[in-house]
């Protein structure tokens, strides 16, 4: 049976955290904190994390959703990183495949491009011995006609063929949320919408946070052995408040993507591709959508609220026009997007797209352990080496044992379906069960897919929500997807189901201005808002679809 990770009972949470002294506690609710978390917890230590805002709710909900094997990194010699992540997407693939999907990916090599035929063939081999890449997926040199087969609205005029090869789609918030809810499920306590003000210190050593909920406005004192800093963006203003802020400090910039109706833009095939400067954009079809990023620019503004400039967009829409010259993007056809900041490790003298993904630990005087920089894809390894480094300190100090890192092979929430291999026919299975129930196949699909081995955990809610659906003016599964996220995945607000917990405002948009009034509606009575905190979730619903979008 899994934890009780209920919004409604996040009240409770949050004081038995305040009651308990942690072995290790972990501020910042991203895919990094989350690793740490699930890590920690499973070799039995004490473990409770923080996150300001709701989980996923900065970079880790606003990266390409792609589980990188780092071919990019090669044209930086990055060749350890190309290495690593390579194998850590493989990794991350067999222990959730619900959330991670193999997608072949196309690149394009024109005369005149950043790539020549010699240079990407030897350049995707490398990257498949380096990346460890299984027999089936390793690249394949195309000519021109097989390229433009594959992918029609290619531009043709200097096409001289191109090279495939596989990277991973995944849905970032979701993956977030799936190793949270696993270490949750192994012992540790999480709450969102928990900021941390400042440091508890006993002799200049931090023995634990001040904190302030943001929902309910209570301050708190959380106390653990080891404090761990994990924020993203704001690792540097956490070690300011510890006053250790010095040395190598971080280097933001603002990545965004641009979403498409699939009758606009009909992209069959994903494309990796150079625009006319030389950066390098994906186009990944999606859900009957297309969706192309990434800018690469330096940000200094609040990292909590980046947004799409019209540089930016217009930006992508050239490379899009660029590269599929017959689509003829328009501004107005841009249906969602999103921004996102990266928290890379300054680097002297280079530019955005040139600082190094690679990931850093520093250990302040205090004791506070910051882990900054890195990338989705090497989560898991980056809480190993962060947890490793934890455990070390306090078996010293307290001459306990504290096992190995056992997360490889550990499936997360919603991962027992077998591996990549059984995920097909599991999958199949679960939509044959909720046909029975009464959900039409195309919404037992969606939740098969979404939930992996947690669809049951949705299903228990039937065999018939649909009056009650009726009732609250929205279609079952919605309302099951719902109340899951409710009870079972801590969603606080609107936003945090219609953005994190379902991705709904990036790529079914249309639905979130559908429903939006019904969700709030009903999750007011859930929660038991005031008619002050209803309209507040509302205005900010409001402002994240016109952000999104550009118009209501």
């Amino acid at each position: 049976m899994a934890a009780p990770f209920s919004a409604e009972l996040r009240s409770e949470y949050l004081q038995s955290m305040a009651n308990a002294h942690f072995d290790i506690l972990v501020i910042g609710g991203g895919i990094t904190g989350a690793g740490i978390a699930l890590d920690a917890a499973s070799r039995g230590l004490k473990t409770g994390l923080v996150e300001m805002q709701d989980f996923a709710a900065g970079t880790s909900s606003r990266s390409t959703k792609l589980v990188h094997g780092g071919l990019r990194y090669l044209k930086q010699f990055e060749v350890k990183m190309v290495a690593e992540v390579g194998r850590e997407r493989a990794i991350v693939y067999e222990n959730g495949p619900h959330v991670t999907t193999p997608e072949p990916m196309l690149l394009p090599i024109y005369t005149g491009g950043t790539f020549g035929r010699f240079s990407t063939s030897i350049g995707l081999m490398v990257y498949d011995r380096l990346a460890g890449v299984k027999r089936s997926e390793r690249r394949t040199m195309l000519n021109a006609g097989a390229v433009s087969d594959r992918e029609p609205l290619l531009r043709r005029e200097g096409l001289l063929g191109g090279g495939l090869y596989v990277e991973y789609r995944t849905d970032d918030a979701r993956l977030t949320l799936e190793v949270m809810k696993e270490a949750v499920r192994r012992g540790a306590q999480a709450v969102n919408y928990v900021k941390a003000d400042g440091f508890v210190k006993e002799q200049g050593k931090i023995i634990g946070i001040q904190a302030t909920d943001q929902i309910t406005g209570q301050h708190v004192q959380l106390m653990a052995s080891r404090i761990i800093n994990a924020s993203g963006p704001w690792v540097d203003e956490l070690r300011k408040v510890d006053g250790s802020r010095q040395g190598k400090t971080l280097q933001m910039t603002k990545g965004i993507h641009l979403v498409f109706d699939g009758s606009r833009f009909p992209l069959r095939q994903a494309v990796y591709f150079d625009t006319a400067d030389g950066r390098m954009v994906f186009a990944v079809p999606r859900d009957d959508k297309t969706y192309v990023g990434t800018t690469d620019t330096v940000f200094k503004d609040d990292p909590a609220h980046p947004l799409i400039s019209e540089a930016d967009r217009d930006y992508v829409i050239d490379a899009v026009n660029g590269m599929f010259p017959e689509v003829q993007i328009r501004a107005e056809d841009v249906e969602s997007g999103w921004a996102g900041v990266r928290p890379l490790i300054h680097e002297e003298g280079k530019g955005p797209s040139e600082i190094s993904r690679k990931d850093e630990v520093w250990i302040s005087p205090s004791g506070l352990i910051t882990i900054a920089g890195g990338k989705l894809t090497g989560y898991r390894k980056m809480a190993e080496m962060v947890v490793d480094l934890a455990a070390r300190q306090l078996e010293q100090e307290t001459g306990r044992s504290i096992g190995p890192c056992i997360t490889k092979k550990m499936p997360i929430s919603g991962g027992d379906v077998g591996g990549s291999a059984g995920f097909a026919s599991y999958t199949e299975r679960k939509i044959k069960d909720g046909v029975a129930l009464g959900l039409d196949r195309s919404a037992a699909e969606r939740l098969a897919r979404t939930y992996g081995s947690n669809v049951d955990a949705l299903y228990d809610r039937m065999p018939d929500p649909r009056a009650k659906a009726e009732r609250h003016g929205m279609p079952q599964e919605l309302l099951l997807m719902l109340d899951y996220a409710i009870e079972e995945e801590m969603a606080v607000t609107p936003a945090d189901f219609l953005v994190r917990r379902t991705g709904d405002l990036f790529f079914r948009i249309h639905e979130v201005r559908k429903y939006k009034s019904a969700v709030i509606k009903y999750m007011s009575e859930r929660l038991c808002w005031t008619d002050e905190q209803k309209t507040l979730y509302e205005q900010e619903l409001d402002r994240l679809i016109l952000e999104a979008s550009g118009k209501r």
